[in-house]
Order: C-alpha cells, then structure tokens, then sequence
C-alpha cells in the first residue's frame, strides 16, 4: 500500500524499531526489519518522509532521570536516524509511561518531557551531509486522547504541547480504539474524536483548549479560535481496521480481507449509525462447541462515508491525519485521501 499510493502521504512510519535495556546495556532493537530496497522504492524525490516507529520499552526511569542513559538513548536514536538515512522518527512512549505508573510523579512527569524536547532537538541540530540544507530530521510523538477527568497526570495536555512545539515537528493523536470487548461499540465516535481535538488545541492568546461537551455543534467549539501553528503539527488518528464483537463481550479487531470474508459469507445489511457518524451489521454465528447454539455479532469496520466525514472534520480544525494502519484498509479507501 505504501508503494502503491505513495503520493498520498507526506511521512510513512513502518514498525521496526524498540529501545530497551538488556544485559549487556541499552540497545535499539529493529534494524534487521530495516528493507532498503522498500524505501527507495517508497520514497521518491524524496517523498515521502521515511520516519520509522520506535517504541520504548521496559522501565524507563533511568532513562528519564540519569543523565548518561538519557544521552546514551537520544544517541542511539540520532545515529540509527543518520546512519540509515531516515527522516526521523515516530516515538512512541507516552503510553509506556502511562502504564508504568511514572506520569503520576510530577517530577518524572517533567522528566519524560524533557526527554522529548532533548530528543527533538538533536535530531533537529543533527547534521548529514547527504540531506539539502534546512531539511531536518524530525520527531513525530504518538499521544493517547485526552481522557476526560481534569488534572489527570497520565494525559497529555495542551500546556504539554505548547512546551513541546518547537522541538516537536507533529503530535500523532490516538483518536480510536474508543470501544473494546469488553464494552463493545463504535471504533471511534466522530463527537468524541471532536472533543479530544477541543480539549487538545490551545486556542490563541494564551488560551488552554476547552473542556468540551461532546453534543455541541461545531461552532460552539470556536475552531477559529485555534492556533494554527498547533493545528497544523496535530494529526488526527483514523483507523483503517474495524472489531468484530461478539455479544455481549467478546470478540476483538478485524483487518480488510476478514472484513470481506464476513460480507460474502453472512450478506449483511449495513447499517449507519448516527450517533458515531459509523457504519455496522450484525450476524448470528453458531457457536463451534454447542449444537444450536448461536452468538450474535455486531461488526464495525471504516466505510467511505464514515471516512469521508473524518476527512472533512480534519479540514475544519486544520489538522492532518495519521493512519492506523495502512495495510489493514481496503484499497479503495485510498482514493479519497
């Protein structure tokens, strides 16, 4: 797919690398995945930017609070960048630190942001003498959506951007996986994805982004308000792959070809759903360990229409969009990126 419609994307993140301590020290772990002849074939003319996903594994405190480890990671980083010819980076690591419990110390807080915006300006003063001058690397950071309870240490907030922006070239927002087995429903509600962006973008002059209500309309969130600058480094997550749940919990993520298998065998009806601006069917399916019984599916997966509105709710706040992933979507879906 990143071959096929490369002209549609400005970066390409594949998912090759992990940074984690070992016995022997700390490591970056991936460049065996690295496929030369891949990239060169993906970027052309030098587009799209090649920014490949590292994501940091293992407990980090000493990374974030020893001086020395914290140099030895951001070198790592830098020289595998400049070394394979890479554009920069997707860092992936807000979410370790989530579940590792170290954003709820304020002092470790501050710490992982430090971490970032070092991380971002090495690789923005980094030289290499095969890139055109003021082509720098750059640093995309991955960060979940806002969670909705004030002051909560584990989001990441507007004032957390704001400390970010210059070292920060885009801020990849996680606006999916809204639902689960466990609750199943939609993969990400347009209102909801609405509001991460309200609660997220600063406004100007000095504004924090609102506490939004998701039932408001679009211009009760003032988008005009936003800083653009801001706006413009955000991307917006859509998912290209769906969840088939089996009712009332259960069930679990699907990608294209089983989406299709599940049309042709049951023939189902699809239905929209307002409410999350989505579409859905449902099946009865028997279960394989007991005769005449049946469990009832209910199937979400991306249509054109529900990613044509994304599209368009993108453009209204001036953010780009990040895609999760490629290769789990349907080809057709490309032709309205």
């Amino acid at each position: 797919m990143a071959k096929l419609f490369r002209s549609k994307f400005t970066h390409v993140s594949p998912v090759w690398y992990q940074l984690k301590r070992d016995n022997s020290g700390l490591h970056l772990h991936g460049r065996h995945d690295v496929d030369q002849k891949w990239i060169s074939d993906v970027r052309q003319g030098g587009s799209p930017k090649i920014v490949p996903r590292v994501v940091l594994e293992g407990y980090p405190t000493d990374m974030l609070t020893k001086e020395e480890e914290r140099e030895e990671a951001i070198d790592a980083i830098t020289s595998e960048v400049t070394k394979m010819q890479f554009d920069g980076i997707v860092l992936e690591a807000w979410s370790l630190w989530r579940g590792y419990r170290l954003l709820q110390d304020s002092n470790l807080r501050q710490k992982a942001l430090e971490f970032i915006k070092l991380l971002g300006m090495e690789l923005h003063t980094t030289k290499s003498p095969k890139r055109k001058s003021g082509d720098l690397f750059q640093l995309i950071l991955v960060i979940p959506p806002p969670t909705g309870t004030p002051q909560d240490p584990n989001s990441f907030t507007t004032s957390d951007m704001i400390y970010l922006r210059d070292s920060v070239d885009g801020f990849s927002l996680m606006t999916y996986d809204y639902s689960n087995a466990y609750a199943p429903g939609p993969n990400a509600p347009l209102a909801w994805m609405r509001q991460c962006l309200a609660v997220l973008l600063p406004k100007g002059k000095g504004k924090e982004g609102e506490r939004a209500d998701a039932r408001k309309d679009l211009q009760s969130y003032d988008i005009a308000s936003r800083v653009p600058e801001m706006a413009s480094k955000t991307l917006m997550g859509i998912n290209f792959y769906g969840n088939d749940y089996s009712m009332p919990q259960g069930g679990g993520a699907i990608v294209g070809h089983e989406y299709i298998s599940l049309l042709a065998q049951h023939k189902p009806i699809l239905t929209w759903e307002e409410a999350s601006s989505e579409h859905y069917f449902t099946y009865s399916k028997e279960e394989s360990m007991i005769k005449n019984k049946k469990t009832d599916h209910k199937v979400y997966y991306p249509s054109l229409q529900s990613l044509s509105t994304r599209l368009e709710e993108a453009k209204r706040w001036g953010v780009g969009i990040s895609i999760w992933e490629i290769g789990q979507g349907l080809e057709y879906f490309f032709d309205i990126l």
